[in-house]
């Protein structure tokens, strides 16, 4: 879900009051519930999530508003403030993967999740707002994803049904995505939403599923986190993403393991016969550990020295990975050169932010130093940036009395 324009809303937009009016200008009735799920920032850990390594992810502050409300034909209607003329409806006893596309699949796809984990959904009708621009990578779908499920089951959950856990709706979440609308994702964004907490990002093993909180205050040592938009969406459906995984997993087989996260020394990838293949899993090997190494440095308070292996992050990205992008790779030279202590590419590649850590000082000049890289005309006119402060999990912010 995005802002008009591609850029972020303005501050203090959207609310639950607000979703709450347009919800009855659409249904006629007031929402039952209103959820809110964030987005997410992921401070260092990328593509290591779906080859079971570590991330450490936090949520934002802006997000996904779900506002639902029961209604008694077996429907499921879907309308999103970003696109009023998009709406959606199905009946939802002919809820299959593909039976509704574009944007609203996320939505039929939490809904379906949830029926195919046991969960009796009445027919319903959904309207959701947000402030996360598309293509950025801040996981606008998931943070829709968990949006969804978590005001359906809370629905539901009214009526006598068990609430799902957190990790439940997270992995329902992720099933929407991944089996309903066909994006192999992992399971790092849908825990973030789900799972974090204010002023802490999440050590995720996203092999075995273990998590735990670590401490950021980026404020409180100088420090800000700031997300600067290269003017380049970025789209994971186009085929690079699942290509990655396939190499990813080819390199595994070849190795003798079930996921890269096994293998922990650099040395052992030498015995890959395809050049590719062995970059792909060096990225993978030496980013988990650059995620350990960062957790630590953060329960010890030392985020400014968390910078190179941002740095290095990115590198690892660009060359052994190949999902940067050339936006991405000038937005990161130019921060460092105005002063950065760190910066890198984020989310899935191929377009999006570059994450930047840096001296709440310096933070004029290296947005005077990114724009200027930037400023060849398509990707100047999308280029904004964002404070990232580590934001509280999902939560329900609206309720009919």
């Amino acid at each position: 879900m995005a802002s008009p324009g591609g850029t972020p809303a303005a501050e203090g937009s959207p609310t639950p009051s607000g979703l709450a009016r347009w919800f009855g200008e659409c249904y006629g009735r007031e929402p039952d519930l209103i959820w809110h799920a964030p987005g997410r920032v992921n401070l260092i850990g990328e593509h290591t999530d779906y080859n079971g390594g570590l991330v450490l992810p936090f949520a934002l502050a802006r997000g996904v508003l779900a506002a639902v409300a029961g209604r008694g034909d077996g429907l499921l209607e879907v309308r999103s403030r970003q696109a009023p003329r998009e709406a959606a409806s199905v009946r939802l006893d002919r809820l299959q993967p593909g039976s509704v596309t574009g944007w609203a699949g996320y939505a039929a796809g939490a809904a379906w999740a949830l029926r195919t984990a046991g969960y009796e959904v009445p027919g319903t009708s959904i309207a959701v707002d947000s402030d996360l621009p598309i293509g950025a990578g801040l996981s606008s779908s998931a943070a829709l994803c968990c949006a969804i499920v978590s005001v359906l089951a809370a629905l539901a959950a009214r009526a006598g049904a068990r609430m799902p856990s957190r990790t439940e709706i997270a992995a329902m979440a992720r099933s929407a995505e991944a089996d309903y609308v066909g994006m192999p994702c992992g399971i790092m964004d849908q825990s973030a939403s789900m799972l974090c907490e204010a002023g802490h990002a999440l050590l995720l093993d996203c092999g075995s599923g273990k998590s735990s909180l670590v401490p950021i205050d980026p404020a409180a040592v100088g420090l800000q986190v700031v997300m600067a938009s290269t003017g380049v969406p970025h789209v994971l459906a186009d085929g690079q993403y699942a290509a990655r995984r396939e190499q990813c997993q080819q390199a595994a087989e070849l190795l003798g393991v079930a996921v890269l996260r096994e293998v922990t020394d650099v040395s052992a990838l030498t015995v890959l016969p395809d050049p590719v293949l062995l970059r792909r899993a060096r990225h993978v090997v030496t980013e988990s550990s650059r995620v350990a190494q960062a957790a630590r440095l953060l329960r010890a308070g030392r985020l400014a020295d968390c910078g190179g292996l941002l740095s290095a992050s990115h590198a690892s990205l660009r060359d052994d990975f190949e999902v940067s992008w050339p936006a991405a790779d000038r937005a990161v030279e130019a921060a460092l050169s105005a002063g950065a202590l760190g910066a890198r590419m984020t989310g899935g590649g191929f377009g999006g932010c570059v994450l930047v850590l840096l001296p709440a000082d310096r933070r004029a000049a290296a947005k005077e130093a990114i724009c200027g890289a930037l400023a060849d005309g398509a990707a100047e006119a999308g280029v904004w940036f964002l404070t990232a402060e580590p934001a509280p999990a999902a939560r329900e912010v609206w309720v009919s009395r």
